[in-house]
């Protein structure tokens, strides 16, 4: 039975990989896996780390789907040699990791944390070693609880200057080996859920219909949260330049999440509502960071609640990114709001945009489920989003930095390993992306997966896998190989020849 299983995986690899190979993307291109600090290292309680808003989060009852929390997560802080170690065996290029502020600053500011510095010195020294690039992500979500009590945070602009000091730190301690910084990841996300629906942490919103919530204004606080994680992402840009770049020739980006969102019909005003929802999504963070600006439809359709860039705001902005990350699941259809009965009911930001978004149209769903309920597979999703990037915002270069899907946890290790739906899902985008390269001159440059482990997923705790490696929660949270590790390794055999020409990503971004 054992050899029939090998088998059975071999031809499946086989057979889905032939379409796609590490030598069909441009050359220089970066593979690579993703993480953040909260849902891989744990070691919660050492290295004198401080708390961050997720400890706080997930102790508050019905937060978190199965009751857990990621004190321990699935331990990278103790384990990170031997998790290089399965990167190094799949033949990725890179990896995307985050560093956790509270590590570094315990209290949020201050004085930095020589145990946390060296920790991450620890990391960043193996990867290299193991010829693995660190992609840096200076915030993933987990802000010090210190800076949360003493100003609410990202509602408080003293933000700004605690996280110039905190990014300066890190750039300067780790940036002559670290030469790919992320500022933030998925501010969209953290905006909304953290202050409209109060699903994540701190937890904070006003719509009346959700009863955990007991302080906020969901119409009003994500917009000022984005505002001050804008300008602090192009403070850190400055410092950066001003300070580093010379000596470190580094690049900065910034992680963005982004559905795409189909028109349910040709009537304009569908077509208008999937621009709106592009432009309420992408738009609102990727307009002022190219342009300097929010995008019109917010302007118009929020109105005062949407805070205003001063000159120097926005000539600070304009240009603030040497490459844009893209976090890309899913599509979603999107019509227009008639009656606007959902902006009048919730009065929240997320209604702003008067759309309403379906994952099916006349009772066909636009793609195939995962696990999660929000992730439907839909290949040529990516494809549509990275040309409408291109034609709007100059054709920025473009490193899908998030990319990925999950299984239920409650399944028997047998199936979970033969993930043959995993190695679909990447063969088919990868597939789109590669169309949109070569087709379309879409300016992409790298692909991460998310994610190297089965991992714990905010809100979900450890109710999904999204893992190329499964990890037994119940045996010492033990690292067993899936059919797309075996899937991924195919697919990024290097053909030597082909390394020895063409420029680096390095030389590309300039």
């Amino acid at each position: 039975m054992a050899a029939l299983a090998i088998l059975y995986i071999l031809v499946s690899i086989v057979a889905t990989s032939e379409a796609i190979r590490r030598d069909d993307f441009p050359s220089g291109f970066v593979f690579g896996t993703a993480s953040s600090a909260y849902q891989f290292e744990g070691a919660a309680g050492e290295g004198n780390r401080g708390k961050s808003i997720w400890d706080t989060f997930t102790r508050r009852p019905g937060r978190i789907l199965d009751f857990s929390n990621a004190d321990v997560a699935v331990d990278q802080y103790h384990r990170y040699q031997s998790d290089v170690d399965l990167m190094k065996g799949m033949g990725m290029d890179a990896y995307r990791f985050s560093i956790s502020w509270s590590r570094i600053f315990p209290n949020g500011t201050g004085e930095p944390n020589q145990e946390g510095i060296s920790y991450y010195n620890r990391l960043i020294d193996t990867l290299l070693q193991k010829g693995i690039q660190p992609y840096v992500t200076l915030f993933h979500w987990d802000l010090p609880q210190a800076l949360e009590d003493r100003y609410n945070g990202w509602l408080s602009q003293e933000i700004i200057k605690d996280f110039k000091h905190y990014a300066y730190t890190c750039f300067k301690a780790f940036g002559d080996r670290v030469k790919h910084w992320i500022t933030f990841n998925e501010p969209h996300g953290f905006s909304i859920q953290g202050y409209d629906t109060g699903l994540q942490a701190p937890g904070r919103c006003s719509i009346l219909i959700h009863m955990l919530c007991r302080r906020g204004k969901s119409s009003i606080e994500p917009y000022i949260v984005a505002h001050n994680i804008l300008l602090s992402h192009a403070a850190a840009f400055h410092t950066y330049k001003l300070n580093f770049k010379e000596k470190q020739k580094g690049v900065i980006g910034i992680a963005l999440d982004s559905r795409w969102y189909e028109p349910i019909s040709g009537a304009k005003e569908d077509l208008d509502a999937a621009n709106r929802a592009m432009e309420f999504e992408l738009g609102w963070f990727l307009n002022p960071l190219i342009f300097g600006d929010y995008p019109l439809s917010m302007k118009n359709l929020v109105r005062s609640r949407l805070p205003r860039f001063t000159s120097d705001d926005s000539t600070s902005l304009a240009g603030s990114l040497d490459f844009l990350g893209i976090n890309h699941y899913t599509t979603l259809y999107a019509r227009n709001d008639r009656t606007r009965i959902r902006k009048l009911a919730l009065n929240d930001a997320l209604a702003d945009a008067l759309v309403i978004t379906t994952s099916s149209r006349n009772g066909e769903r636009i793609g195939e489920r995962a696990a999660s309920g929000w992730l439907h597979i839909v290949p040529w999703g990516i494809r549509k989003l990275m040309n409408y990037i291109k034609e709007n915002y100059e054709n920025p270069l473009v490193i899908i930095t998030e990319n990925g899907m999950d299984d239920p946890n409650f399944t028997t290790l047998d199936k979970a390993l033969k993930d043959d739906k995993r190695i679909r899902y990447h063969a088919d985008y990868l597939s789109n992306l590669q169309a949109a390269i070569w087709e379309d001159g879409c300016n992409v440059h790298g692909y991460f997966v998310w994610s190297l482990l089965d991992n714990w997923e905010w809100n979900s705790g450890f109710t999904v896998r999204f893992g190329l490696y499964y990890v037994d929660y119940k045996s010492n949270l033990t690292r067993i190989p899936k059919a797309s590790v075996q899937w991924f390794k195919h697919v990024l055999e290097k053909n030597d020849t082909l390394a020895q020409k063409g420029i680096t990503f390095k030389d590309q971004i300039g």
